[in-house]
């Protein structure tokens, strides 16, 4: 019997009293069993975090910058070994699960170039009154103090990869807390982190079961929470602690919009490709996923038969086969979940135009037409294989049912227009508005977070860094300017 994966400890490989098991989604197997550390371990890494504040916080940019690319290189030697073991944790077939290992290296990355070139300073003339004769403001960012990441399921190493690559770059002590079903990824980050001469204390990843967060969440200790999940959780963490800084990227509703000048047949096969592959990979656990689809009226009855065909071109089965597009949902009771609005939503009046059958943990790539307004998956996100397609009269009424959501993450507009591109840049509420292409789309180094209900401040790893941070000014006196 294999020994459980050991969590870290300030930096030290640690195990507890308990454990829990991980096994693969789509088949029920045992993944790797999981140490659970105990209160006295959790208090360690709190304690170990906030006495290295200053120290971290004062280390050499070429030190965090050393240790940033070492992770870039290992996790580059180990990409098939993580992405096979992301694929059984998760569900994830594995051409997407090599592509996660890939942006994360990415992430670290661009960590490493910004740990160099961040918080150079700005300098303001203050001469600009009479008061500030002979005074020079000099600024720079300083961090906030210890972070609690705390991370999702559906991208287990890459968004954490997105919480601890900018607290390291900026010099600030993390704690990483990964999903209680995904986290032996982010386990193996702690074995490359382990491999650096970061100051101990200055990392840790603990499997803390979630009913035990609410007390971590709560440590004064840890000024800085930035949280990946659902809304409900993300909200009632910033409620609870409403004078510490929360960055919470929370769900969407992902519409994608199709206007009348995209209208060749290529616009439309590009199109529903997109919009296909994009609705149904990571089996639809996406926050920017497509979950609506919005078409003018003068393209919509071309495009719903493409749509369909190319999503009933899917692959859908075992994650570990490289031909798989679609594989699981993490769990059977989310599958059975994303089952019963379906069922809600055609029992109410929709269309079902293809799938809608659900096998174990794995749903079929689902496509509803004519949606009530009424139902569930009509103002919530489903977080599954599954899209609603809804006709338009023009632009106007496009953008005003992209902004009928309560969430605002990202939107996507086909269009050829520059004009219409940027009137949608004004008009829709959301965080990103991708142009000629689905809401699915994001570089690790843009900011990326969401409008109303999607969420608070943005990731990309130098706006992580800022979000990190805060500006410190230093007014010097008496100089010849």
């Amino acid at each position: 019997m294999t020994s459980p994966h050991a969590f870290w400890v300030a930096g030290r490989r640690a195990t507890g009293a308990d454990s829990f098991d991980v096994t693969n989604p789509y088949d029920g197997r045992l993944v790797g069993t999981v140490s659970v550390p105990t209160d006295d371990q959790v208090e360690e890494a709190v304690a170990a975090a906030h006495a290295v504040r200053d120290e971290f916080a004062a280390t050499p940019a070429h030190v965090r910058a050393a240790a940033l690319d070492h992770v870039v290189r290992r996790l580059g030697e180990r990409t098939e070994e993580i992405a096979r073991l992301i694929s059984a944790e998760n569900g994830k077939p594995i051409k997407w699960a090599r592509g996660e290992v890939g942006r994360a290296v990415s992430v670290f990355r661009f960590a490493a170039e910004e740990a160099r070139r961040f918080n150079g300073g700005e300098a303001q003339r203050l001469d600009t009154d009479l008061g500030g004769t002979g005074r020079l403001g000099l600024t720079r960012r300083f961090p906030r103090g210890a972070v609690l990441g705390i991370a999702p399921f559906n991208f287990p190493l890459n968004l954490s990869a997105h919480k601890v690559a900018p607290a390291i770059a900026v010099g600030a002590p993390i704690i990483l807390k990964p999903a209680p079903a995904t986290p032996i990824s982010s386990l193996i980050l702690g074995e490359l982190l382990a491999e650096t001469d970061l100051p101990a204390g200055s990392w840790s990843v603990l499997t803390v079961p979630n009913d035990k967060m609410p007390a971590l969440v709560q440590d004064e200790r840890l000024p800085v929470i930035s949280f990946t999940g659902s809304g409900p959780v993300g909200y009632a963490i910033m409620e609870s602690v409403p004078r510490k800084h929360c960055t919470l990227e929370l769900g969407g509703n992902g519409a994608a919009v199709v206007l009348s000048d995209y209208a060749s047949d290529e616009d439309l096969d590009w199109a529903a490709t997109r919009i296909a592959t994009f609705s149904n990979y990571q089996g639809g656990q996406s926050c920017i996923s497509v979950q609506r689809v919005i078409a003018d009226a003068s393209v919509y009855d071309r495009l719903v038969p493409k749509i369909v065909a190319a999503v009933e071109a899917l692959a859908t089965g075992d994650p570990a086969d490289p031909t798989t597009d679609v594989g699981p949902l993490v769990s059977e009771d989310a599958a059975k979940r994303v089952e019963s609005w379906v069922d809600e939503a055609v029992q109410g009046g929709a269309e079902l135009l293809t799938g809608g059958k659900r096998d174990g943990a794995t749903y079929a790539p689902t496509v509803l037409a004519g949606l009530p307004d009424d139902v569930t998956l009509s103002c919530e996100e489903v977080f599954g294989p599954v899209m609603s397609l809804q006709k338009v009269d023009g632009e106007a009424e496009a953008f005003a049912a992209v902004n009928s959501s309560k969430y605002g993450l990202q939107a996507g507009v086909f269009t050829h227009d520059l004009q219409t591109a940027f009137r949608a840049h004004r008009a829709l509420e959301v965080g990103g508005v991708i142009i000629g292409d689905v809401p699915s789309y994001r570089a690790d180094q843009m900011p990326y977070g969401g409008a109303k209900q999607s969420g608070v401040g943005r990731e990309g790893v130098r706006y992580a860094m800022d979000d990190y941070t805060y500006e410190r000014v230093l007014v010097l006196t008496g100089l010849a300017l």
